[in-house]
């Protein structure tokens, strides 16, 4: 959710009984530190910061989260055992996301309170096994002892049942929001997450980190340079810096990096993030009672 979701969306989320997390990956650390202040501000119900590890200024997002008592953070891109057990000294639960049964077991290990299976449907960046969320789902269920929060495809309440029915604790969600009224992404961008159609999305550029997006001209680009067998230093110089900045929050739509899951294509509208999390309960609980009206076999 990086470019998409800071202070307004997340105390939104949380404001309307979901736990609503910041996305520290885009932010310097006076910018977290603002909206993490503004979210307390906004909210009295629990909040949690997203922090991928393969950033910059980990240290001083950490002492962010710590000084300002955030509850909750989740850690992904990196060991969880560099920060897991020092989050944990301030009470802090800690939740690392992963894409694999070897890596959820490793941050189990590391003494996370809960593991994100993330399936490769996932919009931004992701794991390189492709392992779908209908599958990872279970496998990683059955490994584990602590909760499972399962991310990847998944809008609606329809989508939320299937995951819990396979096992999940829970369910994490980031493309439905990221075309809510509060997020931050240019309105340009989530109006393309509204137009994407099935198909329109694809995982790329595994050599660096492998990321789903909105296929356009940047992506022809890169698709371009995979017909000549780039080394990872060309795969590099094309995508530049602050691309994806330039697509989701500056509104490029054609040579941003625009960052979105499969699931892209069964959302059709941009709503309050209240609205989208009553949605989501309302088709949960009458797929749920449904359900219960299923033969016998």
């Amino acid at each position: 959710m990086i470019w998409n979701s800071g202070w307004k969306l997340a105390s939104a989320v949380s404001n309307a009984g979901g736990l609503g997390l910041i996305g520290a990956a885009s932010m310097y650390p006076d910018i977290l530190v603002e909206h993490v202040q503004k979210c307390k501000a906004a909210t009295n119900k629990p909040f949690g910061v997203n922090i991928p590890m393969l950033y910059p200024n980990i240290e001083e997002h950490m002492k962010t989260v710590v000084d300002n008592k955030v509850p909750i953070v989740f850690t992904s891109a990196g060991n969880p055992k560099l920060w897991t057990q020092e989050l944990k000294k301030h009470g802090i639960k800690v939740v690392h996301v992963v894409s694999s049964v070897k890596f959820a077991l490793k941050a189990q290990n590391a003494g996370v309170d809960a593991v994100v299976s993330e399936g490769f449907e996932a919009g931004g960046h992701n794991g390189r096994e492709e392992t779908t969320s209908f599958t990872l789902i279970p496998i990683v269920k059955k490994e584990l002892s602590i909760p499972l929060i399962a991310a990847g495809g998944i809008a609606t309440g329809r989508g939320m049942l299937a995951a819990m029915t396979l096992g999940a604790d829970g369910v994490q969600l980031g493309s439905r929001f990221a075309a809510s009224q509060e997020s931050s992404a240019h309105q340009l961008f989530k109006e393309a997450i509204v137009d994407a159609k099935e198909g329109d999305t694809a995982l790329t550029l595994k050599e660096l980190a492998p990321v789903r997006l909105i296929k356009n001209a940047f992506y022809d680009k890169v698709t371009a340079l995979y017909q000549t067998a780039p080394t990872v230093e060309e795969l590099k110089l094309l995508l530049g810096r602050a691309r994806a900045k330039r697509g989701m929050f500056e509104g490029d739509m054609e040579e941003g990096e625009l960052e979105i899951g499969q699931i892209s294509g069964l959302i059709d509208t941009i709503l309050p993030a209240a609205t989208i999390v009553e949605n989501i309960i309302t088709e949960y609980n009458l797929a749920k009672a449904e359900t219960a009206a299923l033969p016998n076999l």
